[in-house]
């Protein structure tokens, strides 16, 4: 397989294209896993040993804010913290990847279950964890054209 690397100015800068021959689909699995492993990483704290974990971006389900620093939830229901206020999470947790949805809380968009309106013109959101979250109205204007 040859391999050409182009770029193209109209992508987001966390886009990557990949273009293939038509009868080469049964090969998009694989390239697509082979991608993702080599997905972006960020350092957490476990808080029950003081280390520091590795763990992938796609894995991370909440990041709420806790004082001078953020609690993150995995999907797979794992807590850590990030050394950073929620303020800074700008550039690391970005959309199309991950939404805002009220002034301490982001979540990763491809974790969301459902979602639903809620009293006092706010939306609820469920993660597939089955955690609930709250859009407040300040953000759902955002949150939709995240989604």
């Amino acid at each position: 397989m040859k391999i050409v690397f182009e770029t193209d100015a109209a992508l987001d800068r966390r886009t990557a294209k990949v273009l293939t021959h038509p009868d080469d689909r049964e090969r998009w699995t694989p390239i697509r896993e082979a991608i993702e492993q080599a997905e972006e990483k960020i350092g957490l704290i476990n808080a029950a040993n003081d280390r520091v974990v590795q763990v992938p971006l796609g894995q991370i389900a909440a990041i709420q804010s806790e004082d001078r620093m953020c609690g993150v939830t995995l999907i797979t229901g794992e807590k850590y913290l990030w050394n950073q206020r929620l303020k800074a999470a700008g550039d690391t947790f970005a959309a199309p990847r991950f939404i805002r949805i009220n002034n301490g809380t982001i979540i990763g968009a491809a974790h969301i279950r459902e979602f639903s309106s809620a009293a006092h013109a706010r939306i609820e959101v469920t993660l597939n964890d089955g955690s609930q979250h709250v859009v407040s109205r300040y953000y759902i204007r955002q949150f939709r054209r995240d989604l």
